[in-house]
């Protein structure tokens, strides 16, 4: 199973936009996928549309590593009722952030990895983070192949990108960097052209293709289907970017991960 963490050190960015974007993407071509939610606000959770009740989520999960309580919180995805098990959500709770704090020691942070390698019956899982760098996701960086930053083109954004490679590429041995996408972008903005050259100037091919700012986006999810199901031409076009996107985790993954 191919693990990524998708991660910000800013909130507002569209983040769990972008993981639902790529669940859609995976769906599209009938990739096994779990979506971890470590966000305490648990949008993905709401955003994949998972009503099933479970006996424990990823609070639970993280207090308790261990394979019963893992698979007891994998839910399915409202996307799939007639597919069981090609979109599933482990998911996320408010009681995870407790253990969002700068200060988690290594067992805590060990604990998310420890419970992915229960649930190995998945392709990709792609994990959804806290819009921080604290202990959820230091978790998720630990076990995940690859990272994904997500930023927007703002002021703040060369900042918190900046941090944010340099807390990964300390890790030893730490998770591939698959680039960093901005996202809600706006090219007839000068500002937002100025910001984007920005990082691009400062971090060079990391630096993917910008995700446009589309009201395909919030019909989906207001909806709740998979990007990849609207039919619209602004639709179709983003979800080939994601479809695009999805190739370079992919690609950059196995290297770290071996082959998919």
């Amino acid at each position: 199973m191919i693990t990524l963490a998708v991660c910000s050190a800013k909130g507002g960015v569209g983040k769990t936009s972008v993981v639902l974007g790529l669940a859609s993407a995976a769906l599209a071509r009938g990739t096994s996928t779990l979506v971890v939610d470590l966000d305490p606000q648990a949008d993905a959770t709401s955003g994949l549309d998972v009503t099933a009740q479970r006996a424990h989520d990823v609070a639970a999960v993280l207090t308790s590593p261990k394979r019963r309580v893992a698979e007891d919180a994998v839910a399915p995805s409202g996307w799939v009722d007639d597919h069981p098990g090609l979109l599933d959500v482990v998911s996320g709770s408010a009681d995870s952030a407790r253990r969002d704090t700068p200060d988690a020691d290594e067992e805590e942070l060990k604990a998310l990895r420890r419970a992915l390698r229960k649930l190995d019956d998945h392709d990709l899982a792609i994990l959804d983070t806290p819009p921080s760098l604290n202990g959820l996701t230091r978790s998720a960086w630990r076990a995940a192949d690859a990272v994904l930053v997500v930023s927007d083109a703002s002021r703040f954004s060369v900042a918190a990108v900046d941090r944010t490679l340099r807390e990964v590429r300390s890790l030893r041995s730490g998770p591939s960097v698959v680039g960093i996408v901005v996202n809600r972008f706006t090219q007839r903005s000068g500002e937002q052209r100025f910001r984007f050259e920005e990082l691009r100037g400062l971090f060079g091919d990391l630096v993917l293709d910008p995700l446009p700012d589309r009201v395909s986006v919030p019909q989906s999810q207001g909806a709740g289907v998979p990007l990849h199901a609207l039919k619209t031409r602004t639709a179709r076009t983003l979800a080939a970017q994601f479809d695009s996107l999805l190739d370079r985790v992919l690609e950059t993954a196995r290297g770290t991960a071996g082959s998919f």
